[in-house]
């Protein structure tokens, strides 16, 4: 018998705040982490990603937004998105 859970695909776009629109919690209540390799370097510190269009958004280290968040940097270059 085979066990293994079926992980959900990996949507073109994805954003692990809650408050956005492109969140999907199915995706992050499995078990496996999702990695990002943007320009074949991994990146531990991505907050939204969209394949089609090349780009990712980190936060910022020290600038902060209004409201306290971190204001996002957006790197563009070659993403890939896979389950770790």
């Amino acid at each position: 018998m085979n066990d293994t859970i079926a992980q959900p695909d990996l949507p073109d776009r994805l954003s692990s705040n809650p408050r956005s629109p492109h969140h999907v919690a199915d995706i992050f209540e499995s078990e496996h982490e999702i990695g990002i390799r943007l320009n074949g370097k991994e990146r531990f510190d991505v907050e939204e990603y969209c394949i089609s269009e090349g780009w990712v958004k980190v936060p910022s280290p020290k600038a902060l937004d209004r409201r306290g968040h971190p204001l996002m940097i957006t790197l563009k270059g070659k993403v890939e998105a896979y389950y770790c």
